[in-house]
């Protein structure tokens, strides 16, 4: 299996000119990242065993975090979409004391307190001795505003890179597209270690990704048709506004795309169907950071709608009483300030596999919601539905045990003109109408309507802009109330 490091080495020598990663301010080549990686690992091996990274999803990022790992470090990135007392927790959590920060979030960098490291920008000739030891620790915000940390060693990630190359065909011939932000391991993973893997290139779009992180996306249309990538990676919801801006224009997705992979959320059918249709090649997969983010995916040329595919090479996936459970290396070591990981891994994720091996997703198993009648329903199954129409940005479902289900509904900008302008009878049929494929008994018959500003004033959103569903029912009423 390749591994980063001897690829990082290997690529030293070679002075073909081509890019390897750009990001609209400067390219690098692969010597040229070598040399640089070089230079910075040199600067960092002085420091402590572990060290925080926060930036923008540019070359000084990749720099940095390849240079860690060279430097044997265990890098810790930052989302600068946390709030400081997330920054400040995740600091505290791992003891934290340097922070390798790009030169645009330096000053953010100093207000966390401790030392500021800058990205080298020397080259050295001579690669240095890899030390052992490199890893990753990933923060995700989860529900709660107290982050768990994921521990992770080089060689799994090494290992879920190589493993995932395979499986989406990935060619030297690529050219990678990176939206999502870096501190997400599946973007590190996928814009960072896959193409260096491969030898293909990598293009950030650092304000497309700044807007992203904003939680107000937007120009994804004009970026994937200025830049004409292979591949890249989106959450449903950058593909609903994308389609949006499709529309929009009338054009179509670039021809040069072969596979745009789709996770992080559950993808509903017709959302999917409807990418393909503008010549989106979508292809859903399913992981999670407890499995170094990728557990399964659907192939180029193997992929089954409604499924999230088969499991990556070396990976035991089983349905236990109804939930997914994994195996393989790619389970996490444990949780930072943790106990070791059990083994197999219990998710948490409620699925079933087909007698062909593809997975398919029921939603959360804590977050099942069992009505007053005795049905039961996967919030997620309905929200994909809903969120797969182009009015409605993002939603919540409700309902544990009352006769009905009831949806908080995020509209998009041209969702919220509608909305205002239709009747309380006229939005709920629509939304029947939206859900058609779903029993009568999983149809929300009650809903309240509320912009992202709000959400995020009420706290109800995490930062990665996942709802906080202990507090939806209070914020719910309050808001009906208020109506």
């Amino acid at each position: 299996m390749p591994d980063i490091i001897s690829t990082l080495r290997r690529n030293a020598g070679v002075f073909d000119g081509a890019t390897a990663f750009s990001d609209g301010m400067g390219a690098l080549t692969r010597a040229g990242l070598a040399a640089r990686v070089a230079e910075c690992a040199a600067s960092l091996r002085s420091l402590p065993d572990t060290l925080g990274l926060l930036g923008e999803n540019t070359n000084d990022w990749v720099v940095a975090q390849l240079a860690g790992w060279v430097a044997g470090k265990t890098m810790v990135p930052i989302p600068a979409f946390f709030s400081p007392e997330q920054q400040q927790h995740i600091l505290a959590d791992c003891g934290i004391s340097h922070v390798i920060a790009t030169s645009r979030l330096a000053e953010q960098a100093h207000q966390l307190g401790g030392v500021v490291v800058p990205v080298s920008g020397g080259r050295r000739s001579d690669f240095p001795e890899p030390r052992s030891g490199g890893g990753q620790i990933i923060y995700t915000s989860g529900s709660t505003g107290r982050p768990k940390g994921v521990r992770l060693a080089l060689g799994q990630i090494e290992h879920s890179a190589a493993m995932l190359a395979e499986a989406t065909s990935a060619q030297k011939s690529d050219s990678y597209l990176s939206v999502l932000p870096l501190p997400l391991l599946l973007e590190t993973i996928c814009a960072i270690c896959v193409p260096l893997l491969v030898g293909a290139r990598t293009q950030f779009d650092p304000d497309l990704t700044a807007t992203i992180a904003r939680g107000q996306p937007q120009g994804l249309d004009a970026a994937f048709n200025r830049h004409a990538p292979t591949t890249s990676v989106l959450v449903p919801e950058l593909l609903a506004v994308w389609l949006a801006e499709l529309a929009a224009s009338g054009k179509r997705a670039p021809a040069s795309l072969r596979f745009v992979a789709i996770g992080g959320a559950p993808v509903a059918a017709a959302l999917a169907e409807k990418a393909w249709g503008q010549g989106i090649p979508v292809h859903e997969g399913y992981g999670l950071s407890e499995c170094c983010s990728v557990v399964s995916v659907n192939r180029p040329g193997n992929r089954r709608p409604g499924t999230v595919g088969q499991p990556l090479p070396g990976l035991a996936v089983s349905i236990d009483d109804g939930e997914i459970v994994v195996d393989g290396p790619t389970v996490m070591e444990g949780y930072r300030n943790g106990d070791a990981a059990t083994r197999p891994w219990r998710t948490g994720d409620l699925g079933q596999l087909d007698d062909d091996g593809y997975l398919h997703i029921a939603g959360r198993k804590d977050n099942l919601i069992v009505t007053s009648y005795g049905r039961n329903v996967s919030p997620e199954w309905i929200e994909a539905l809903l969120t797969a129409d182009e009015r409605i940005s993002a939603c919540a479902v409700l309902g544990h045990g009352e006769p009905h289900l009831r949806a908080l509904i995020i509209p998009s900008p041209q969702g919220a003109a509608w909305f205002e302008r239709s009747t309380k009878t006229q939005a709920l049929l629509e939304l029947s109408f939206i859900c058609r494929e779903a029993p009568a008994y999983a149809v929300p018959r009650d809903f309240v309507v509320l912009d992202r500003n709000e959400a995020t004033r009420r706290n109800l959103l995490t930062s990665n802009g996942r709802f906080r569903r202990a507090l939806l029912d209070q914020a719910f009423a309050e808001i009906k109330n208020a109506a």
